[in-house]
Order: C-alpha cells, then structure tokens, then sequence
C-alpha cells in the first residue's frame, strides 16, 4: 500500500457486529477491482457489543485496514470528522455499516469524481425505508437545500464522495456540531448527484432516533442560517402589530358597547397563543445560545481511544 492511497473510505460503526463481516469482504472484493490503492477506515463510536474485537481482527488481516476507537458514543458526524483527519487518500468515500448503500456502487462514486466533481452525492433509488424515515428525509432535504443554496434529492444518504482539498477545508472548521453534507456543499463549486441502489436493513437496527434526527435538524439549521431566529423577530414584529390593533378593536368597541364581560375565553385563548410564541421564541434563542456555549468551552469534539495503523 503507498504512504497515500487513492482513495480512502470512512465507516463510522456503532453495535454492528452482525454486518462487519459480509461488510468487509465486499468491500476488499469492490477496491480490490477499482485497481487502485486505497484504505478502509472503521471508527469505533462507542460499540458496545463485540464490534471492536472484530474491526482488531480486520486489522491483522487486511494490511488495507485501520481502527479508531472513540472513548464513548460520539455520533455519526463526529465519527466522520474524526475519520476525515485521519483519511490520506484523494478520494474520501463515506458510507454506512448496515449494507443498506451497497458497497459495489462505489466505483461509480470514484468515476464521477475523476470527472473533475468535488463532491459527489447520491439518492437512494427505491429506498427500502418506512414513512416514518421518508417523510422527515424529504422535509430535510427541502430544508437544507434551501440554506445551503445546492439543490440535491437526498442530502441524508451516508454514501458520499469528497475531493482532498473539500476535506481539509472541512478539517480547517473546528466547530463541535455540523451537517457534513451541507458543510461540503458550502466549499465546493462542482457538485453531482448520482443514482445508487438501496436495500433493506438485514441484520441490527436502526441508530437514529427521531431525537437524534431532530437534534441533526437544529445543527443544520443554526450552524447554516441565521433564518429561524430572524422569523422569530419577523414575527415577533407582526405579532405586536396585530396586539396592538386588537387593542385599539376592544378601546373602540368599549366605547361604542360600553363595559361587558363577554369573549372573555377568546381573550385566554388569544393570551396563551401569544405566551406559546414567546416560549418557542425563548426555545430558539436558548438553542443558539446553548451552541455558542458549546463552541467557547473549546472541549475536543471526540477523544480517539485507540489508534490501530
């Protein structure tokens, strides 16, 4: 293997014992045909289960196979970040461990990017994912190409292709939350979006959450945009305009009715509407706030507790 592979993949893993085997050999099986030097990067976030036992074995194997095990669950994005700085190769390939990106459509990553692409994205043909997955991706996907100003179909597919100079970019921004494929976007000039295949989860489950995808959408927004706090004060603004019209309806209405005590639910109802938008209003501020919290503290975003080259 050269001091600097052609191409370097990255595989965040948590708890995905049942899938690293078949996993491995067709990914050795897929390189191996590119015909080019290349590595396998697996990090270890936080697995509890026998994963780290046998990502050692890959590496006493595989002389194409390096390990870096977090000291806990850091997340997916972290799990990246920290395979981005270790990654040598000019082409840097991202894809999941649970087989549902198979790893045979890589070469077709590889040849867009010798095409001269930067960035080369993906969507998931028939994706194999229940409504529940499907619907809250299609709401991402709106969302993040509308900040990021790049129109894809599928911003939250793992299987992705990154130019070496789009990733030392991502590794010069140290901030402790981010969206990768937004971020990349935001540096590179020649993006595509290709078709791959999608299969059906075989073995393990799922690690995001509808917490976590929730916590990835606030990083997409507040790490991209100023927009959600700035429609807070647009309508924190229009807000005020309609009370203070409101107010002047119940001055001329006292006047023209005289004193009475009806619609005094509809004052309630109009009263805890408004007490709602302040809270979500707070809400918003908080998460920013909270962020900037977090960046000031300057705490590393991960700790690598085993390194294996």
């Amino acid at each position: 293997m050269e001091d600097r592979p052609y191409v370097s993949v990255l595989i965040p893993v948590l708890n995905e014992q049942e899938s690293l085997e078949e996993l491995q050999a067709r990914l050795h099986n897929t390189l191996q045909g590119i015909g080019k030097s290349y590595e396998i990067i697996y990090i270890n976030d936080g697995s509890t289960d026998r994963t780290q036992i046998i990502l050692e074995g890959f590496h006493r194997q595989y002389d194409t196979v390096r390990v870096l095990e977090f000291n806990r669950n850091y997340g997916q994005h972290m799990a990246l970040f920290a395979g981005f700085e270790a990654s040598k190769g000019e082409i840097i390939i991202t894809i999941d461990a649970d087989l549902q990106n198979p790893p045979e459509e890589i070469p077709k990553l590889v040849k867009a990017m010798e095409e001269g692409y930067e960035v080369v994205g993906t969507y998931r043909k028939n994706r194999k994912d229940s409504i529940l997955r499907t619907l809250p991706s299609y709401i991402v996907n709106k969302i993040t190409s509308r900040l990021v100003g790049v129109k894809l179909r599928d911003y939250g597919c793992m299987l992705r292709a990154y130019k070496r100079n789009i990733i030392d970019y991502i590794n010069m921004c140290p901030e402790s939350s981010s969206f990768i494929p937004a971020l990349a976007n935001t540096f590179a000039k020649k993006i595509v979006e290709i078709e791959v295949e999608h299969e059906e989860r075989k073995r393990g489950t799922s690690k995001y959450s509808p917490f976590k995808l929730l916590r990835l959408n606030f990083d997409l927004m507040t790490n991209f945009s100023l927009l959600p706090i700035q429609f807070i004060g647009v309508l924190g603004i229009i807000i005020a305009i309609l009370g203070l019209l409101f107010a002047l309806f119940l001055i001329a209405r006292r006047f023209i009715v005289g004193p009475e005590v009806e619609g005094t639910f509809t004052l309630f109802g109009i009263l805890f509407f408004f007490i709602g938008i302040q809270i979500f209003a707070l809400g918003i501020i908080g998460e920013y706030i909270g962020r900037i919290f977090q960046e000031v503290r300057r705490r590393p975003r991960f700790i690598i507790k085993k390194e294996l080259t």
